[in-house]
């Protein structure tokens, strides 16, 4: 008996009861309105390219401020210069060598951060004295800056790969625990009665009503722990990178290149979109049992 059914038994016959009323107060003969629903046709399949539209319109504005030369090119580029620098790194070879390195080293931290998130969420959530013994250090480790963590991994794990992975699982921790520890805590309660009634047993209570019931909650913190994991990387790769898009960023400044400076920021802006999608995509094909506003929205969309 999965939330989804539970809820729908404790709204069974407050549904019934509101389809009588409904029908008795409304004429007889009389039409029932439709349900809101998306645009189809081309106003639907359109709909898909409305996030495209103010990164379009902020290049353009870009473009005829470099055109009408309003802003100096060693402060912002031209789109062509920063194309041209994108371009020469896929020619060389470099781009994919350098997305890979990013990304693999988001990937790990990303994976070790969550894993660590998972087991002290679960913890504390559903155990109160986990709760007080860890929550309150916990909660004054989300305070330390970034950038502060770094001479102190340096220190235990040297300027190579383990730093870098630790930095990152560091930003990954704190938005999937709080998350998942919230949504373990916030489970509604009435589902739990619910499932001792119909005779679940406490580990088909867990599997059955706490999981489904903390999803949502959870991929909220996944999301939100993927992306500092992704801000996390800069500082990372601060810490003696010789490959990676932190890396070309600081090459660039270094060298004086403004182009491959903006190049970099839209790459990441690019890979970390590329990487939240995928996520969103798996939350959306787990959570399909929800009967929410934004999976209509998102059915509406296919």
């Amino acid at each position: 008996m999965s939330t989804f059914e539970l809820r729908s038994r404790l709204a069974a016959g407050l549904g019934k009861r509101g389809d009588r009323d409904a029908s008795q107060a409304a004429p007889q003969g009389a039409a029932v309105p439709a349900s809101p629903g998306r645009p189809s046709g081309a106003l639907g399949r359109l709909g898909a390219f409305k996030g495209w539209l103010l990164p379009l319109a902020i290049v353009l504005l870009w473009q005829a401020a470099s055109r009408l030369e309003l802003v100096s090119p060693q402060l912002l580029p031209s789109p062509e210069a920063v194309i041209g620098e994108i371009l020469a790194l896929a020619n060389s070879g470099e781009l994919v060598e350098h997305v890979a390195v990013t990304g693999g080293r988001v990937f790990f931290g990303f994976l070790w951060g969550t894993l660590a998130a998972t087991l002290l969420g679960t913890l504390t959530g559903a155990s109160t004295t986990a709760r007080e013994l860890l929550d309150p250090t916990i909660q004054a480790l989300k305070a330390v800056p970034s950038l502060a963590w770094v001479p102190l991994f340096i220190l235990w794990f040297g300027i190579f790969e383990t730093s870098k992975v630790a930095l990152i699982a560091v930003g990954v921790f704190f938005p999937v625990y709080l998350n998942l520890m919230a949504g373990i805590r916030q489970t509604d309660r009435k589902l739990v009665e619910v499932a001792r009634v119909y005779g679940l047993g406490r580990w088909q209570i867990a599997r059955r009503v706490l999981v489904p019931a903390t999803l949502p909650s959870y991929f909220v913190g996944l999301r939100g722990g993927l992306a500092l994991g992704w801000m996390f990387v800069i500082a990372a790769e601060l810490m003696g990178a010789s490959e990676g898009l932190g890396f070309l960023m600081v090459d660039g400044q270094m060298t004086g290149r403004p182009a491959l400076i903006v190049a970099s920021l839209i790459l990441f802006a690019l890979v970390g979109k590329a990487s939240d999608a995928l996520l969103a995509g798996a939350g959306s094909r787990l959570l399909t049992w929800q009967d929410s506003v934004g999976n209509r929205e998102d059915a509406g969309n296919v």
